[in-house]
């Protein structure tokens, strides 16, 4: 079992992940349409999305964390 206190990383980790496979298909099916070779562009969309997803997530979030809290509700 993992730890708590790596809880957070691991779900900005996780969804990087699902988001790089959901855009990544997206932006594949309408620039090359579904066809031969589609899992083929999209495993390569992929390996290039997430890392970048990954490094997005921890950069923004502690940026987007403070903006949250002061909009969001205190109840």
């Amino acid at each position: 079992m993992i730890k708590k206190k790596y809880s957070q990383p691991l779900f900005m980790i996780f969804m990087s992940f699902g988001m790089s496979v959901i855009i990544g298909a997206v932006v594949t099916l309408v620039h090359t349409g579904f066809g031969v070779g589609f899992f083929d562009r999209l495993l390569n969309a992929f390996i290039f999305a997430f890392p970048v997803a990954v490094i997005a997530a921890f950069t923004m979030a502690p940026l987007v964390r403070p903006l949250v809290n002061k909009i969001a509700s205190k109840d």
